[in-house]
């Protein structure tokens, strides 16, 4: 295993793959960049044909060339960064070969980097210029594989091929109540409904259903402006997803957000998928509701699973809990997931907002036009105003569980956040609640709240969540949200948890190997594998709040 990793040749950190003991010595590669030697970074040049930086950079034989020799000056916690220059106050520490933020103080060589000598150097809102870069990327059907004479079979996965002519990956009933009021009356009429599909076994009645599933929440009502709008629409979008085979939408019937309010929202519908209850009008309505449940699993048990092209695939992508090792192992191997999906002809969904703040510029110059920049900077802007009109912080993040894994800023977070998005080009920029229309990779305004973010993923039409973790977490999403482990400590530790584990990229695994292997894991669960929150039958959704309660 490696014991440290310089992320790219012109950081002045590299970061801890164990615990550093003070004293040990290091052999750290030394940039070719010769403007950095007044910062006593050395100017020793690294031979040619090598280089300093990624994955495959092992912890060097002191005699090989480009090397400097760092002495541990104290203890360097594992996903720490430990400073291999001489930075003054005031100086820039780099890494992932950009500004994480600004030293508090003069460090020296071996020094521990982290929250007290290390603070953001991210403003309020900024103005940005279009800068668009010349990007090493081929689009599906492209020319690599062309030019090359070579051909990869086009990657299929079974899914459910819905009339209105979306694809599911599950094939799930599902209860949406309009307002937090019928909560657990959603909640007994699943348990009861899901009681009777199990007596049904392998029943004609019940074929490819999979679950009754409820969705409470404390909203759709009491609520004004824009709040009431996101209820609606991320309502109205989970009763247009393609993951449920049939819907119940359950009211109470005084609500704001009452049936007939929340139609027009949900546009032209199936009467065979989606059947409608108000609880005031009814004597008993779980009863009621159990009548409906049974002519909706008629309904979609018609549907069978088949081969479906990896271009009809939606998926979102979420880190949480991250650590300091989330840029460099899970997120990454996000990115390279994203890539051969979207070269592939699919589409991917990128969110959390405020954890682009301070490496936002690298999205927008990877913009495919400049409407979309333009685009990706209100995202950008209208967020932090979002945080100014609350008097917040902007960049009040990590949370305490990120700074312990190693992460010091929110600049480290967002540059380590920002590697799901892989090398593409953005296609396209999506509002809170609005659903997916461009292939490609998609820019998704949400909160980094867990449970927020992934609902909306889910309500812009992901059927799949991929969810990059340092920490751990349980939680889930109205998708299949797929856990994956920076390190392999956690995944061996909650193994109820964790899905995938990509800590195995600083043991002996290869980028290309593992991203191959996520593919074809990610193409299993979208043919029916249950992931570890399914198995656990955790189902959760969240609804972003920002104003009044009435």
């Amino acid at each position: 295993m490696q014991d440290f990793i310089k992320i790219n040749d012109n950081d002045n950190v590299v970061v801890a793959l164990r615990t550093i003991q003070a004293g040990e010595k290091l052999y750290v590669p030394v940039t070719k960049r010769e403007d950095l030697s007044e910062n006593g970074c050395g100017t020793i040049g690294i031979p040619a044909g090598e280089s300093g930086s990624g994955m495959d950079e092992r912890n060097a034989n002191p005699q090989r060339g480009g090397m400097r020799e760092v002495v541990a000056l104290e203890e360097i916690p594992a996903g720490h960064k430990m400073a291999i220059c001489h930075v003054p106050q005031g100086g820039e520490i780099i890494k992932y070969g950009y500004r994480i933020g600004d030293a508090k103080e003069e460090i020296k060589p071996g020094a521990w980097i982290h929250t007290h000598n290390l603070k953001t150097a991210l403003g309020d809102l900024l103005e940005y210029t279009y800068e668009p870069v010349s990007l090493e990327f081929e689009p599906a059907g492209g020319g690599a594989e062309k030019a090359s004479g070579s051909h990869r079979e086009a990657a299929t996965f079974m899914g459910f091929r819905r009339s209105d002519g979306q694809v599911g990956v599950r094939n799930e009933i599902w209860i949406i109540p309009t307002v937090g009021c019928v909560n657990n009356v959603a909640e007994a009429i699943a348990k009861q409904a899901n009681g009777r599909l199990a007596s049904q076994a392998d029943g004609a009645d019940k074929g490819s259903v999979e679950e009754v599933i409820a969705f409470p929440h404390p909203y759709g009502c009491s609520q004004m402006g824009e709040d009431q709008e996101h209820t609606r629409q991320i309502l109205a979008d989970l009763v247009n997803h393609p993951n449920a085979g049939g819907v119940l939408v359950l009211g109470l019937g005084c609500e704001n957000s009452n049936i007939e309010v929340l139609k027009p929202y949900i546009g032209e519908y199936d009467e065979n998928r989606v059947k409608f209850l108000v609880s005031q009008d009814c004597e008993d309505e779980v009863a009621e509701a159990l009548e409906l449940i049974e002519e909706l699993i008629r309904y979609a048990s018609t549907f069978k699973r088949e081969p479906v092209s990896v271009d009809r695939l939606v998926i979102g992508m979420k880190c949480g809990g991250s650590d300091g090792l989330s840029g460099i192992t899970a997120n990454p191997l996000v990115g390279r997931f994203s890539d051969r999906l979207i070269q592939e002809g699919g589409t991917t969904i990128l969110t959390e907002v405020p954890e682009m703040f301070g490496a936002e510029t690298i999205l927008m110059n990877r913009c495919a036009n400049e409407a979309l920049f333009h685009q990706t900077v209100a995202l950008i802007n209208d967020f932090k105003t979002y945080f100014k009109n609350h008097n917040q912080t902007i960049y009040e993040n990590p949370s305490p569980g990120n700074k312990k894994g190693g992460i010091s800023t929110l600049e480290d977070k967002s540059l380590g956040c920002t590697q799901k998005s892989g090398s593409a080009p953005v296609t396209g920029v999506l509002q809170y609640g609005e659903r997916v229309h461009v292939s490609g990779l998609n820019l998704l305004s949400a909160p980094g709240n867990d449970l927020v973010a992934a609902t909306a993923l889910a309500a812009a039409g992901a059927q799949i969540v991929l969810f990059t973790t340092g920490r751990g977490t349980p939680f889930a999403s109205p998708v299949p949200t797929v856990k994956i482990s920076t390190n392999s400590a956690l995944a061996g530790k909650k193994a109820n948890w964790i899905d995938y584990n990509a800590g195995v990229l600083v043991e002996d695994k290869g980028m290309e190997e593992e991203a191959e292997r996520l593919f074809a894991y990610v193409l299993e669960v979208a043919s029916g594998r249950k992931v570890c929150s399914e198995e656990a039958g955790y189902h959760d959704m969240a609804i972003f709040k920002q104003g009044v309660t009435l």
